[in-house]
């Protein structure tokens, strides 16, 4: 595979889950995930994204929880720091912070809400890479923020030393398809479901969310697409597609998410309002998905 500008995050990285316990982040549950990351064989650790339940955490909380996982993780794997706002000053300043924290990238998602022009866009990302020297990967998930970053857009941000990467979440394999052709940078899948075909057509790896559960079986994956085992990977591709499409589709991510990691005894399950837990007809057929993957004893067994 030709090297990428950020081909050295290639594999799995990992958007881990925050741990909460009576409201408080749970710092020594935090430690045990990523011990169970990095003996998974992931690449990179992702804290504080979409599935961190960054929008819910304070200032104070989003700059330890990073702090934290870089200093558990003592350069074993590498970490990317999600930093992104819709406030450029608040992005570069909680990515100056990671940056000093020791962080190996972050991880900026287009700006939400506020859904600025594509020039807006663009120079918002230029503004955080040319602020900081570790390497940026561009977050594009319009579902969550409400516009696309037009390949264009992503064209002319490929020009700047400091952007290397984007989290490909559109859904669209023309998309990928157009950025990877018109570019170096590297792509990574933002779609579970989504992985092998990105990765067919040029993706690097991931950043995943049912990686938080299954780490080892996803690395497997990704590692027979990187290596051109075409076959392996398809297999298993088939093997985790029902889990990633029936987990993460029952409710938004992370809600079905910290369920199945307290079923599987990884996290209290916990989350912070908005966000509320399955309702019990979701959990059953979360128990079943499980099952049916080999996570858990079959639903009356």
């Amino acid at each position: 595979m030709t090297q990428r500008k950020g081909s050295s995050f290639a594999g799995l990285s990992v958007a881990i889950v925050t741990p909460f316990r009576d409201d408080q982040v749970d710092y020594k549950r935090l430690a045990e995930q990523i011990e169970f990351q990095i003996a998974g064989g992931v690449t990179c650790l992702v804290p504080v994204g979409t599935t961190g339940e960054s929008p819910t955490l304070s200032h104070d909380e989003h700059e330890k929880v990073i702090a934290e996982v870089i200093q558990i993780v003592a350069g074993r794997v590498k970490v990317m720091a999600g930093t992104g706002s819709n406030s450029t000053a608040e992005a570069l300043r909680l990515t100056r912070r990671a940056e000093s924290e020791g962080a190996d990238a972050t991880l900026q998602v287009a700006p939400y809400y506020n859904k600025p022009t594509q020039k807006g866009m663009y120079e918002h990302f230029k503004a955080v890479a040319e602020a900081v020297d570790i390497p940026v990967c561009v977050y594009n998930i319009p579902g969550r923020t409400g516009k696309n970053i037009e390949v264009e857009t992503i064209v002319k941000l490929a020009e700047l030393a400091g952007i290397t990467m984007v989290k490909e979440a559109t859904g669209s394999l023309d998309q990928c398809s157009a950025v990877l052709a018109s570019t170096d940078l590297t792509v990574l899948s933002g779609d579970d479901s989504l992985t092998l075909p990105m990765m067919s057509v040029g993706a690097e790896g991931v950043i995943s969310v049912v990686g938080n559960i299954i780490p080892e079986d996803v690395v497997a994956m990704v590692r027979a697409a990187l290596e051109g085992d075409y076959v392996l990977a398809r297999d298993l591709h088939h093997k985790l597609f029902p889990l990633c499409r029936d987990m993460l589709s029952l409710a938004t991510n992370p809600i079905p998410l910290k369920a199945a990691m307290r079923i599987l005894g990884r996290d209290t399950g916990e989350l912070r309002l908005p966000m509320t837990p399955l309702e019990p007809h979701e959990e059953r057929n979360l128990l079943e998905t499980m099952a049916a993957y080999g996570l858990v004893q079959p639903v009356g067994a």
